[in-house]
C-alpha cells in the first residue's frame, strides 16, 4: 500500500486556538509539511484546487512547483484538478512544465470538484459541468499523447494541427479520477482505463463502496483487465497516538471545533459525536492497532491500494502533528504495506 498526504489549503483560523496565519505563512506551512512528508517517507503529497472560500488553493501548479524545488523523491499530486473549469490546453501547459521541473514526479487527480461559487466565477452551469469535465479530459489526454492535435468540441475553440509545448517528461502522465458521489466520474475513469480515487470523507462507507463496485463493473464492461484496476481512498480525519484514550482526548477539541465550523457554515454534520465519527466514518483516530484494523476493514470493501490522510494540522500543535505522522510511518504504514499489495505505482 502507498500513502499520501493531501491538503486543500483551507484558510481559516486554527479551530482550537482561534489564531489565523497570514496567507503567506499558510502557504509556507503547506510547503514545509511536504518537505516533512518526504523526510518521513510518505509516497506522495497532494494539493487540491478550489476557487472559493475557505480555500486558497486556486493555483496548485505554483504551489506544487515550489514543493518540487524543495524535495527530490516524493510524488506530487493534484487533488483535484478541476477540468470542468479550466481550458485543457492551458492546464496541459502548466502541468507539463511542472512534470519537467519535478523530474517526472507529477500525478494528476482530475474531477468536477466545483461548488456554486466556483461555477459562477467561471460561468459553468450545473447542467453542463459534467459534459465540460468529460470533454476537457478527452482533449487533455490527447495533448499528453500526440504531437499535433486536431480537435473540435462545445466549450473551447477548435484546434487544427495544434502543437502545445513543452512536452512532459513522463510519457504519458498518470491521471486518476476523483469521485465523491457521482457515477459520471466513475464511468469516465473506467472508460479510459484510469485509476479511481474515492473521496471517502463525508459519509459512512456504503455510498463509497457502491461507487467503487460500480467502477469495477464499468471497468470490466469496457474490456479492461480486472487486475489492472487501481483504487485510492481518502480519510475523514487523522490522529494516531500510542493509546486510543490519548488519541480521543487530543482529537476531541479538534472534532468539536470542526463541528462548530460546519454549523456556522450552515452544514448539518453527518456524525454528531466524536465516538460516532470514529466508529462510522473513515477517520483514523486511535492507536496504531486500531488504525491498522480500520484500514483493513475498508480495504475489504474497497480493495484500495493507495490511502491519503490529511496533511493539515487541523488544530494540532506542530509537535503533535509531527509526532502523529512519525508514529503512522513507524507503526502503521509498515504493517499495512506488508498486508496490502502496492498498486502498479510506477509501471
Amino acid at each position: 500500500m502507498k500513502f499520501l498526504l493531501i491538503t486543500l489549503i483551507t484558510y481559516t483560523a486554527d479551530p482550537v486556538t482561534g489564531i489565523q496565519l497570514s496567507a503567506r505563512d499558510r502557504f509556507r506551512e503547506v510547503v514545509d509539511t511536504a518537505v516533512l512528508a518526504e523526510e518521513l517517507g510518505f509516497d506522495g503529497y497532494g494539493v487540491g484546487e478550489r476557487h472559493e472560500r475557505p480555500f486558497i488553493s486556486s493555483s496548485p501548479p505554483v504551489v506544487l512547483s515550489t514543493i518540487a524545488a524543495r524535495t527530490s523523491r516524493i510524488r506530487l499530486f493534484t487533488a483535484v484538478t478541476t477540468l470542468s473549469l479550466l481550458d485543457p490546453v492551458r492546464a496541459y501547459e502548466d502541468y507539463a512544465t511542472l512534470d519537467n521541473l519535478s523530474d517526472g514526479r507529477l500525478e494528476l487527480i482530475i474531477g468536477k470538484g466545483n461548488g456554486s461559487a466556483q461555477r459562477e466565477l467561471f460561468h459553468v452551469t450545473p447542467e453542463d459541468q459534467w459534459d465540460r469535465n468529460a470533454e476537457g479530459y478527452e482533449l487533455f489526454r490527447r495533448l499528453w499523447r500526440e504531437d499535433k492535435v486536431t480537435w473540435s468540441g462545445r466549450f473551447r475553440p477548435d484546434l487544427v494541427d495544434a502543437e502545445v509545448w513543452p512536452k512532459p517528461l513522463q510519457q504519458p502522465i498518470r491521471v486518476w479520477h476523483g469521485s465523491a458521489t457521482s457515477r459520471d466520474s466513475v464511468d469516465l475513469a473506467a472508460r479510459w482505463g484510469d485509476p479511481l480515487f474515492s473521496a471517502n470523507v463525508t459519509n459512512p462507507i456504503e455510498p463509497y463502496a457502491e461507487l467503487i463496485s460500480y467502477y469495477r463493473e464499468r471497468w470490466a464492461h469496457y474490456g479492461h483487465n480486472p487486475a489492472k484496476a487501481i483504487v485510492g481512498a481518502g480519510t475523514a480525519g487523522f490522529y494516531v497516538a500510542p493509546t486510543s484514550q490519548e488519541a480521543l482526548a487530543v482529537y476531541r477539541p479538534v472534532f468539536e471545533a470542526r463541528q462548530n465550523l460546519q454549523l456556522r457554515l450552515g452544514l448539518e454534520p453527518v456524525f454528531t459525536t466524536l465516538e460516532d465519527f470514529v466508529e462510522r466514518s473513515s477517520a483514523l483516530v486511535g492507536s496504531p492497532e486500531q488504525v491498522v484494523d480500520k484500514v483493513g476493514r475498508y480495504h475489504e470493501r474497497f480493495g484500495h491500494q493507495v490511502l491519503h490522510i490529511s496533511a493539515d494540522r487541523d488544530g494540532l500543535t506542530p509537535a503533535q502533528h509531527r509526532a502523529t505522522l512519525e508514529l503512522f510511518q513507524s507503526e502503521v504504514a509498515p504493517v499495512l504495506s506488508k498486508a496490502i499489495p502496492d498498486p502498479h505505482w510506477l509501471g
